[in-house]
């Protein structure tokens, strides 16, 4: 699974309604192969949520047990 770094985290995206900027996403919830990032303007009170969706190989896991 793709892990999000904390320098990963989107800043200033624009309000999907006024366009005002929004320092940084009020929630952010990981996901296989997405990362959901909620988002509140509080120039206007509109709420949005944006989805990052990445290329993913399955991970192959080794066997618990013989």
């Amino acid at each position: 699974m793709t892990r999000a770094d904390i320098g990963d985290i989107p800043k200033q995206n624009p309000c999907a309604q006024c366009g005002a900027p929004i320092p940084s996403p009020d929630w952010i919830e990981p996901g296989e192969g997405r990362v959901s990032y909620l988002w509140k303007c509080h120039a206007c009170g509109y709420r949005f949520e944006a989805v990052a969706i990445f290329e993913e190989h399955p991970i192959e896991h080794p066997p618990l047990a013989a």
